[in-house]
């Protein structure tokens, strides 16, 4: 009789390498009693034994020691050259001592004697869990190399960010500085060219950075933006056999989330749809709001009725059988070769920590979609609106200016647009090179520094002009990333911090307003 405090696995397949009927009757009968539930396939030469090893893709092994013209030796070194870890038993009558310690060492995961089968049931199962617990720890040692590799390359992008910036700001420098000459309508056009083409570097350069870096807090999302950043990233990704196309109902729509998370979750979603259109097809990124009512919620979620946005990501490939969609959010699970079966549930994961939903529509023949229900929650954002005054001068009044940047080119463009502006520009490649153009031609009315000059820091260069009695105006231009620390620095009054890459007006504009004797940002 079955034993009733035995839990019954899942079906099992089972290969049976027997050539004597009753022997094989024997065995499953042993294993009827102990309840377990399985399937069995019976072989007794080498080429059913390879063909049902591809076909019946079973769990585990069964074989005796000697038969007609094959063996369980030469059964266990095909199965350990098709698979290493499905685990291998031997049960056999023949099987002495040496012969089992042997068996062991050359792979076999255990033996029992067809005299005394008693524990064959408990053999299969602890071998079968012996089995996942191995497959388990190299899958997981598999995730931790991707996870460092990820880290080594959001390192890596954090680096190459700040150079490719450094490249592209003269892009940015250079378009401002030939808009200045509208009466040339070819140089107007060049500088916009220019200017925009920095623009959408620097654009990627930032996506890039914050996809790799992570993004750790709720912050204000715009849906406008998210979709920007995700097309940004797509760009070159889409096979031109594949037509994307991003529908957004309204790119103001702002809402409390996390743009990073939310921006894998639906480059997850997308790579996948792009990767399952092997001959080609229509790719879909949709953003509409929605109203979700109490009913619309399953079992296991908290009903939240209320407006959503819905992101939909709609794929036209072969779509989904039952079977797959049935186990699409077990860990490990995938039908990619080389995927890892983690992909749906880290999206499945950032939804749920936004407090929303997904759904899943997919039919053989009638392709894919995944549906996010994000939650539009309310957040109070403190908005301080600038006036600018339409007549406000942006010209300067023959003052000196110090600038002091490493780099060659931003250098160049920095004087060559304070000098069209009517200031007079100095310029400075370190700061000691400062220091000793000050104790030369005196104090300048404005200093404008680089902050993250490697040989002598813009933090530490005004900390040397203080200490030299420096107390006028200081631009501090710094990424917004990674503000420079000015804790050890005295209080100043006439302390400004102006984000990289530079926009020419707001940086003309913060001249003006240093020089007013206006109070500064930090």
């Amino acid at each position: 009789m079955p034993n009733p405090n035995t839990r019954a696995l899942p079906a099992i397949r089972i290969l049976q390498v027997e050539d004597d009927p009753i022997d094989a009757e024997l065995i499953q009968a042993e294993l009827d009693a102990d309840g377990l539930d399985y399937e069995v396939r019976l072989v007794d030469d080498e080429a059913d034994y390879v063909a049902c090893l591809r076909e019946f893709e079973p769990h585990i092994v069964l074989s005796d020691l000697s038969l007609p013209g094959f063996s369980g030796q030469r059964a266990l070194e095909l199965l350990r050259s098709h698979d290493e870890d499905l685990p291998f038993i031997y049960v056999s009558a023949t099987l002495g001592e040496e012969a089992a310690v042997e068996a062991l060492r050359n792979g076999a995961t255990d033996y029992i004697l067809k005299q005394n089968p008693a524990r064959l049931a408990t053999a299969v199962r602890r071998a079968l869990a012996e089995a996942e617990a191995v497959r388990a720890k190299r899958r997981a040692e598999a995730e931790l190399i991707r996870a460092q590799r990820f880290e080594s390359l959001a390192m890596l992008a954090g680096g190459l960010s700040h150079d490719l910036r450094n490249l592209l700001q003269p892009l940015l420098l250079a378009g401002d500085s030939l808009q200045d000459y509208q009466d040339d309508p070819r140089l107007a056009r060049l500088g916009a060219l220019v200017r925009d083409c920095g623009r959408r570097g620097l654009q990627m350069v930032q996506s890039m950075l914050s996809f790799a870096r992570g993004a750790r807090r709720a912050d204000p999302v715009r849906v406008g933006a998210l979709m920007d950043a995700l097309g940004l990233l797509l760009r070159g990704s889409v096979p031109r056999n594949v037509r994307m196309e991003m529908v957004v109902d309204d790119r103001e729509l702002t809402f409390e989330g996390n743009h990073t998370e939310l921006q894998q979750a639906l480059l997850n979603l997308c790579l996948n749809a792009i990767q399952a259109m092997t001959e080609g097809g229509e790719l879909r990124v949709i953003a509409a709001e929605c109203e979700l009512a109490g009913d619309f919620f399953l079992a296991g979620e908290a009903p939240r009725p209320g407006r959503y946005l819905r992101l939909t990501v709609a794929d036209t490939g072969p779509g989904m059988p039952p079977e797959v969609r049935a186990r699409l959010f077990e860990p490990f699970f995938t039908t990619k070769e080389g995927g890892t079966g983690l992909g749906l549930l880290s999206c499945q994961r950032i939804v749920a920590s936004h407090d929303g939903v997904m759904r899943l529509d997919s039919e053989p023949g009638k392709g894919t979609a995944f549906h996010l229900y994000i939650p539009l929650k309310e957040f109070s954002v403190e908005q301080v609106a600038r006036e600018e005054d339409e007549g406000e001068s942006l010209l300067g009044e023959a003052e000196r200016v110090l600038v002091v940047v490493e780099e060659a080119g931003p250098l160049s463009l920095l004087v060559d647009i304070l000098d069209g502006y009517g200031y007079q520009p100095h310029a400075s490649q370190s700061g000691t090179a400062a220091l000793q153009w000050i104790e030369a031609h005196g104090v300048p009315d404005l200093v404008l520094m680089d902050a993250d000059m490697n040989l002598f820091t813009g933090v530490r260069t005004l900390a040397a002009l203080i200490e030299h009695g420096y107390r006028r105006a200081v631009l501090l231009l710094a990424r917004p990333e990674a503000p420079p620390d000015l804790e050890e620095l005295p209080l100043m009054e006439r302390l400004y911090l102006v984000d990289k890459p530079i926009n020419t007006q707001q940086l003309l504009r913060t001249m003006r307003q240093a020089l007013d004797g206006r109070e500064g940002e930090a």
